[in-house]
């Protein structure tokens, strides 16, 4: 996946009036237009207007959720765009949407669904049921572009859904190839977002850096590698929503600063903490604590592709030789458990009766013998941003780093930035890397099948891990419409996984925000993409 890299153009001028520091008028044309918001946090902005200012660990790739696979950008359009069906507020139950309602045909094949009416894009222009046959005819014509639909909607490498028909302005029918289990739980993620057709026929990757959707918030500006400001959308289709007059993301990478910003009053919210900072922010009375609901797994990925990583045993061995549970009463200090299975145990269809590798370098020892293992050194890719599932990668690195070098794999800790890292990563350049997942949907399918088959290779599936068995298992469950017999398909799967061990599972972590106490109604979600619309300040 390539993500199109725009530089910062003009200059930076900041207004200082009086003790009130102020935003000053910004351009929407997604480039830093020479204006940059410098509102600090609460009801700053001379005119009384509500702009929440968000602290996190690093920058979005891109504003096209189409295009991404990562947690920074999804933050940002999750509260630009919106889906036909959307998630609860703080589960993945399925709720109405873009779409108000729909029904299914008894052989699983044809979705029909009713559309709200009325509903405007940011631009101005209509939405409607062509609007939404546009997107995914878009997705559809080019899949490669796209890593979620190709994931999330491609069974044995074939693409399943037939066709996307409008029946009128505001009904529109997909017929399917073949059931899709998951189909419904699918839709509603944030990839799948509908875009205005007016803004990608003109230009295909213009929402890449200028969104549009029909969401409560509207983009404004996006000085690269320091922060996304978006506004209220007044035309939005749901009555007294959104709350909130502005959002500015802010990207600050150091944990510390973050959350110093927020005790100086400079952010209203921040994510990607420490574990170790959840005293601190218990303990002052001008913070809230914020969980959310877990949902994920950070892991140790192996490129299968790459020696000594193209043999089993020297896989298995690195397993044994990392001690998960002191890297938990580490870096996580009660947050997290030691994971064994690449999803965690809130997913039905995990695997319980699945004991793992436990921690023990002897064994490594041996299996790295038994391989034939020249001791040459590798690679071990560290992430360079906090994420919900690992929230510091440079120290998780050096203590694997550590775990190898006793069984005697030297290794070389090694970091790119944010999006070159996902790019590099993706296309088979690491040897060792750290990353996670946090789940889009609740469905054991958005684990195991979009990142471990052979048909994300390119997508979401880092470590190139192919097993035609696994695969004849993954595409069964994705068609199988009894949730016992898939749950076992899972199990299953799981098996042959844990055997082939392309991944080291490290931990299933609860990660941990903060906030002001001005800020009310904050609701994290389990899938780390916070709909901001009902957020409010006192």
């Amino acid at each position: 996946m390539k993500k199109k890299k725009l530089w910062s153009l003009g200059v930076m001028l900041i207004l200082v009036l009086s003790t009130i520091l102020a935003a000053c008028s910004s351009g929407s044309d997604g480039k830093d237009t020479g204006s940059k918001d410098t509102s600090t946090g609460g009801n700053s902005a001379s005119s009384g207007e509500k702009t929440l200012v968000y602290g996190r660990g690093g920058d979005s790739t891109a504003l096209d959720p189409a295009t991404v696979t990562e947690g920074e950008s999804f933050k940002v359009t999750v509260n630009i765009y919106e889906t036909l069906i959307n998630f609860g507020e703080q589960d993945v139950t399925l709720k109405p949407g873009l779409a108000k309602s729909w029904g299914a045909s008894d052989d699983g094949l044809t979705y029909t669904f009713q559309l709200e009416e009325g509903v405007k894009f940011h631009d101005g222009s209509d939405f409607n049921a062509e609007a939404v046959a546009k997107n995914f005819e878009r997705w559809k014509a080019g899949a490669d572009k796209f890593p979620y639909f190709m994931s999330q909607f491609t069974m044995g490498g074939e693409q399943i859904i037939e066709s996307i028909t409008p029946e009128g302005d505001y009904t529109v029918v997909f017929k399917l190839k073949q059931p899709q289990a998951p189909f419904l739980k699918n839709l509603a993620m944030s990839p799948f977002a509908i875009a205005s057709p007016k803004a990608f026929e003109a230009n295909d990757d213009a929402l890449i850096d200028k969104p549009v959707g029909t969401g409560p918030f509207k983009f404004v500006n996006w000085t690269r590698n320091d922060s996304i400001t978006i506004e209220k959308n007044p035309d939005y289709r749901i009555a007294g929503l959104p709350k909130l007059d502005k959002i500015i993301f802010r990207s600050i990478p150091d944990n510390s600063a973050r959350l110093n910003a927020l005790n100086n009053g400079e952010v209203d919210v921040v994510d990607g903490l420490s574990p170790s900072d959840k005293g601190s922010i218990e303990t002052n009375g001008d913070l809230q604590l914020i969980e959310r609901p877990s949902m994920n797994v950070g892991y140790l990925g192996l490129t299968v592709t790459r020696p000594p990583f193209d043999n089993v045993k020297v896989r298995q061995a690195v397993n044994y030789a990392i001690d998960k549970q002191a890297l938990v009463d580490a870096f996580y200090e009660g947050l997290a458990e030691p994971a064994k299975n690449p999803m965690p145990p809130v997913i039905a269809g995990y695997n319980e009766d699945i004991t793992g590798y436990a921690y023990d370098p002897e064994k490594a020892k041996a299996l790295l013998k038994e391989a034939g293992y020249d001791g040459k050194e590798i690679e071990l890719w560290a992430m360079p941003v906090p994420r919900p599932y690992m929230p510091d990668g440079q120290k998780i690195a050096e203590a694997i780093q550590k775990n190898l070098a006793d069984v005697g794999i030297p290794s070389k800790i090694v970091s790119f930035e944010w999006a070159t890292y996902l790019e590099k990563a993706q296309n088979g350049e690491a040897d060792a890397f750290l990353l996670g997942w946090t789940g889009d949907n609740g469905d054991a399918d958005n684990f195991i099948y979009t990142l471990l088959d052979a048909d994300n290779i390119g997508s979401n599936n880092y470590t190139f891990y192919d097993n035609p068995e696994l695969h004849k298992l993954l595409v069964a469950a994705q068609t199988e419409v009894n949730e016992d017999k898939r749950n076992e398909l899972y199990k299953q799967a799981q098996v042959i996984i844990s055997e082939d061990a392309p991944w080291v599972p490290l931990a299933h972590s609860i990660p941990i925000l903060a906030a002001s106490t001005k800020v009310t109604n904050y609701f994290a979600h389990p899938t780390g993409s916070d709909r901001l619309e009902a957020v409010d300040m006192n």
